[in-house]
């Protein structure tokens, strides 16, 4: 198969990759229901000695900068109860955690989450975080630019290996709130 955007050597229908990704998302692809069908999600391999942004792009497609997003989990925290959330912004943004964020969980502050917190909470690798298969009762938030691209670049769960998703997939993932200027320049 090949991949509906930057250059893969390998791109397959994540259903027929199941064993390629962690037990959460394998879980929810498995298990996948909404209007963009599980087989519209792809799994390509990725070597995770090109993860930084810049290599990536120049080894998979230069195109991909634009066409990727960051999947990082947030920790608003209110009294003495804290709620973990996941945040998805285009990765030539950041996540405006102390405005838009902070506001939609109704926090009095919010922070990314420590690492070994967002490890353990989500069964997910550092790095490769994704939205698809996080805990039940997590918000998703989303930022509108991502949900109107055809297909997104994100995280599969591993550092190896990345999940092509159409935009409008992740409008429908268990929890998600699509908002603008979630993503910030």
């Amino acid at each position: 198969m090949r991949a509906p955007i930057g250059r893969f050597d390998t791109a397959a229908p994540a259903p027929d990759r199941l064993d390629e990704l962690v037990g959460p998302v394998a879980d929810a692809v498995r298990h996948w229901s909404g209007g963009v069908p599980a087989d519209r999600l792809v799994h390509v391999d990725t070597d995770p000695r090109w993860a930084d942004t810049a290599v990536f792009a120049e080894h998979y497609g230069r195109e991909l900068l634009e066409q990727s997003a960051n999947c990082v989990v947030v920790a608003g925290k209110r009294g003495g109860g804290t709620t973990l959330a996941a945040c998805v912004v285009l990765s030539t943004t950041r996540v405006d955690v102390n405005g838009v964020v902070r506001r939609r969980l109704g926090a009095r502050k919010a922070s990314f989450a420590a690492m070994d917190t967002a490890v353990g909470e989500t069964g997910m690798e550092y790095g490769g975080t994704t939205p698809i298969g996080l805990p039940a009762g997590w918000p998703v938030l989303v930022d509108s630019a991502v949900v109107d691209l055809p297909y997104v670049l994100v995280g599969s769960g591993r550092r190896r290996g990345k999940l092509l998703v159409p935009g409008q997939a992740f409008a429908e993932l268990p929890g998600a709130v699509v908002l603008e200027g979630l993503g910030v320049a």
